[in-house]
């Protein structure tokens, strides 16, 4: 099947062929025909399948098809993070470079002044990319208005809403004009992301594409058996042995990745961290010297477990174990993209054994427990309670909610320990 067997307008098709797309895949194919329709729509696609291009096509075509007199926002595209709005952004952009329309794409987040994008919101756009803060922020300061929007883009919603932003997406839909297409993506569908969608869309078409190829790479998964102290070095050791020009680590929270970026460098490897707290620029900085293969690890909190695409990223380490068997599913499939093959290694201590199991119980796998020579884990597994769920130190299970004082507990111990690792 062609692009242009799908309904696409001729500058389109072209569009398309100019910038190297051959052929569409699974998720293209299944929604660009049931958006074109104009209902609401339902879509179930992992990152990387291709569903930029799934509603940017749809969403340029109504453009195409409908734009007359002053320039007003037609698509409204929402995303969790600003590297995702980047990625986004960019791709619509390199779309709308090939058509005979000037279509302007307005590309919106915070951790940056709000004050350049203020201004090149004047006179209007047409697409606008956004994440939820920032866009309150702009409408707030009459720099946007979205109540004429026709199109309503709502991209890796789980994702939205892991990170607290129901109260924003709240706001925003109650800014809506009621009649306009909406357009729901997410990878997986709890029970909040399910009431969302019920509450926001009319009737919609289900599209459901999750055995796409590129949603199973060539992934080697392994867990080594580490007693938390050692894990810095283990990772040191891992680096220099296996000789990665790059690695990506993960951690569970922005001091764990400014300590292990600091002790990497010490030990001659050079590292940054990688969070959420950091400036835009700052963040844009690291994330390119890292892409450049100017630094060879980074350390990272779950910022970077999606919409960040590193080209032949060799190796990925949760250094922490990660909270969620989805959020594992995402942090290890920043490597074996494209066709290539990677490696994803989980640090397993006696503390996280059963978080680790609950992982591979979810995700239908079983990891053989490695050792390395010379960093044997001197400590026990601890006995678990009949008939319970360990809650691990690592920000427990998704659910399973600690008390203040226990985070408090969990935080001063996680930082002991790193000061011995």
């Amino acid at each position: 099947m062609s692009f242009s067997t799908l309904g696409l307008l001729p500058p389109l098709v072209s569009a398309v062929t100019e910038i190297g797309y051959q052929v569409p895949t699974a998720i293209q194919r299944a929604a660009i025909p049931v958006i074109l329709r104009g209902g609401d729509v339902l879509g179930a696609a992992q990152t990387g399948s291709g569903k930029t291009a799934a509603f940017a096509l749809p969403l340029l075509q109504s453009l195409l098809d409908n734009r007359n007199g002053p320039r007003q926002l037609h698509g409204l595209v929402l995303v969790p993070t600003r590297e995702l709005a980047v990625q986004v952004g960019e791709s619509i952009r390199k779309l709308v470079a090939h058509l005979p329309m000037h279509i302007k794409v307005a590309i919106v987040f915070g951790g940056v002044s709000i004050n350049p994008q203020m201004m090149a919101l004047r006179g209007g756009a047409d697409i606008v990319v956004a994440t939820p803060g920032r866009l309150l922020d702009l409408i707030d300061h009459n720099a946007l208005k979205i109540g004429r929007t026709a199109m309503f883009v709502l991209d890796e919603a789980d994702r939205l809403l892991d990170l607290g932003f129901s109260e924003e997406l709240n706001r925003i839909i109650a800014l809506l004009p009621p009649q306009r297409q909406n357009l729901f993506f997410s990878a997986t569908f709890p029970p909040l992301v399910q009431a969302l969608a019920e509450r926001m869309l009319h009737q919609p078409e289900r599209v459901e594409v999750l055995s796409e190829p590129v949603s199973k790479p060539d992934i080697v998964q392994r867990a080594i058996m580490v007693d938390v102290p050692h894990r810095t070095m283990l990772l040191k050791h891992l680096i220099k042995e296996n000789q990665w020009s790059r690695v990506l680590v993960f951690v569970a929270t922005k001091y764990a990745a400014e300590h292990v970026a600091e002790k990497l460098n010490r030990n001659g490897i050079r590292a940054a961290a990688f969070h959420g707290e950091f400036s835009q620029g700052a963040r844009s900085e690291v994330l390119a010297d890292f892409k450049a293969c100017r630094l060879q690890v980074m350390v990272a909190t779950d910022v970077a477990a999606r919409g960040i695409d590193i080209a032949r990223l060799p190796a990925v380490v949760n250094y922490d174990l990660p909270r969620s068997a989805v959020d594992y599913t995402h942090r290890i499939g920043r490597t074996g993209r494209a066709g290539e093959s990677g490696v994803a290694i989980s640090f397993v201590s006696a503390e996280t054994e059963q978080h680790m199991r609950l992982i591979e119980k979810r995700q239908e796998i079983r990891l053989e427990r490695e050792q390395v020579r010379g960093f044997e884990p001197e400590q026990t597994l601890p006995a678990a309670p009949a008939n319970s769920v360990t809650d691990t130190v690592n920000g427990g299970i998704k659910g399973k909610r600690k008390s203040k004082k226990d985070k408090l507990r969990e935080a001063a111990a996680q930082a002991a320990s790193l000061q011995q690792s």
